[in-house]
C-alpha cells in the first residue's frame, strides 16, 4: 500500500473556523511555529453539520485557506478537511477538499456476516497468541475469541470506511487526498489491541489512511480540559503508537500513519503526555482544535467593548434561553452545570474584563467558567442567525480578534503540544 501522492506532514493541526474569517490569524500561529523551528501543517476543517447550521458551503473553507496562504506567503503544504463525512454527505466535499475524515462511529457494533468474520480471523494468524510490540516492552495476548469479538464489533465499520474511501478515490483519484478514519464518537474507548486489529482490517480493505482517530479513555468535552486519568491516557497513547508502528511494518500501511486527537481543543492536562510520547517514539500527531476560534471571536468582540461587547452579551443571553436545543446535538461531549451558568441579567452588567475572563480558558484562572464556555461553544448557531450583524462586527474588530485567535492557537495549543512549552 505504502505512501503515494499527497502526504500529511509529521505534525499537523486541525483548525476549524465556523464563520471563515480567521484564516490568516490561524495560519499566523503555524508561521510562529515555523519560526520556532517546528513545521506544523494547517488543516482547515468544517463538518457538514456545521455547514448546515451556519448556511455555508464547503467551498468557503477552500476559499478562506487559499486566501490566507496567498496573503501570508505560506510555502508549506496545507489542506482542507471534509470533517466527519459519511457516504451520504461526501459528494458535497469532492471539489474543495483534499483531506477526508471518514466517520464510521455509527457503524461500530453493526453485525457482519459469519463468513466475513471467519475469513478475517483465518487471514490473520499473526494476531493470535502473543503479539510483541517492538517500540515498547509490551506483549498483547490475543485469544481466538477476542479476535473474533473485535472483528464482530469493528469489521462493519471498516467495510463502511472502505466504501466511502473508494467513492472519494473514484472522484478524486488515488493519491490525490489524505484519508483519516474517525472512531472517536462512540461509547467506549478502543484498547490498543483492538486498534491493532482494526488497522489489520483497514489494510485488508485497501485504505491507505494517514491518520486514525480512536476514542481514548476519559472525556474529551468540547473546548474545555480533559477529564480523566492522565497517566492512563499516556499509557494508551504509547501503546497506540506502538500498535501503529507494528501495523505499518506488518501490513504495509503508509509510513507516516499517525494518531489523530479529536476534540483536542484545550486539553491542556494531556498536552505534556502527547509531547513526551511523540518525542519518545519520534511519532507524529494530528491535533484537532475545531471550535475554539469562534470563542476567540467572542472574546475579541468583548475585549473591543462598545457594540462588540453588547453583541457578545446578547449572544450569551440567547444561548441561555435556547440552551436545551443548542446542547442536544452535543450532549455526549459537553458537561454543563446549570447552577454555574450566570443569569443573562447579570451578564448584561459585566465589564469587558469580566466577560473575557469568564470565557477565556487560562488554566488556574479563578474567573474562568467552564460551563459558560461550553454553552457558548455550542451557541454559534445564535451568531449564525444574526449573520450580517455578527460578520460586520468581526470585520470592524479584526485586529483585536486576530490577535486573540493567533495567541490562543499558538500559545495554548501548538506550543505545548509540538514545542513542549507550558500552556
Amino acid at each position: 500500500m505504502g505512501n503515494s501522492g499527497l502526504m500529511l506532514g509529521k505534525y499537523s493541526v486541525g483548525i476549524g473556523d465556523r464563520f471563515a474569517h480567521q484564516g490568516k490569524a490561524q495560519l499566523q500561529a503555524c508561521m510562529q511555529a515555523l519560526t520556532n523551528g517546528v513545521e506544523v501543517i494547517p488543516v482547515w476543517n468544517k463538518s457538514n453539520r456545521e455547514h448546515t447550521i451556519i448556511g455555508s458551503e464547503p467551498s468557503s473553507v477552500r476559499q478562506e485557506a487559499d486566501a490566507a496562504v496567498k496573503a501570508l506567503h505560506w510555502e508549506k503544504p496545507y489542506f482542507c478537511d471534509a470533517d466527519h463525512i459519511t457516504l451520504q454527505t461526501v459528494e458535497l466535499f469532492f471539489a474543495p477538499c483534499d483531506f477526508y475524515t471518514i466517520d464510521v462511529a455509527d457503524s461500530i457494533g453493526q453485525s457482519s456476516s459469519v463468513t466475513s468474520i471467519e475469513s478475517f480471523v483465518k487471514r490473520h494468524p499473526e494476531l493470535l497468541g502473543s503479539v510483541q510490540l517492538e517500540l515498547v516492552d509490551e506483549v498483547f495476548e490475543i485469544t481466538p475469541e477476542r479476535l473474533k469479538q473485535t472483528a464482530q464489533k469493528f469489521l462493519a465499520a471498516v467495510k463502511k470506511a472502505g466504501e466511502v474511501y473508494r467513492k472519494i478515490a473514484s472522484a478524486k483519484g488515488t493519491g490525490n487526498f489524505i484519508a483519516e478514519i474517525s472512531m472517536d464518537e462512540t461509547d467506549r474507548a478502543q484498547s490498543p489491541a483492538e486498534l491493532l486489529i482494526i488497522l489489520a482490517a483497514i489494510a485488508g480493505e485497501g485504505i491507505p489512511l494517514q491518520t486514525i482517530a480512536p476514542k481514548f479513555s476519559g472525556r474529551f468535552n468540547k473546548g474545555v480540559d480533559y477529564m480523566g486519568d492522565v497517566e492512563q491516557f499516556e499509557r494508551e497513547m504509547t501503546l497506540d503508537v506502538a500498535a501503529i508502528a507494528y501495523a505499518v511494518r506488518q501490513y504495509g500501511l503508509p509510513q507516516n500513519l499517525k494518531l489523530s486527537v479529536h476534540s483536542g481543543s484545550d486539553k491542556f492536562s494531556i498536552y505534556p503526555a502527547i509531547h513526551t510520547t511523540m518525542k519518545r517514539f519520534d511519532a507524529g500527531v494530528h491535533l484537532k482544535t475545531a471550535g475554539t476560534t469562534w470563542l476567540e471571536e467572542l472574546i475579541g468582540l468583548a475585549e473591543a467593548g462598545g457594540s462588540g461587547l453588547a453583541l457578545a452579551k446578547e449572544i450569551y443571553s440567547q444561548a441561555f434561553a435556547h440552551r436545551d436545543d443548542l446542547c442536544a446535538p452535543y450532549a455526549t461531549v459537553i458537561d454543563i452545570d446549570p447552577a454555574k451558568l450566570p443569569f443573562p441579567n447579570d451578564v448584561r452588567g459585566w465589564s469587558s474584563g469580566q466577560y473575557t475572563s469568564a470565557l477565556r480558558h487560562v488554566p488556574g484562572a479563578t474567573a474562568y467558567n467552564r460551563s459558560f464556555r461550553q454553552l457558548l461553544h455550542v451557541g454559534f448557531k445564535i451568531a449564525a442567525n444574526m449573520r450580517t450583524r455578527y460578520l460586520d462586527l468581526l470585520d470592524a474588530n479584526e485586529a483585536v480578534i486576530a490577535r486573540n485567535v493567533t495567541e490562543n492557537l499558538f500559545d495554548r495549543h501548538i506550543a505545548p503540544v509540538f514545542l513542549g512549552c507550558k500552556a
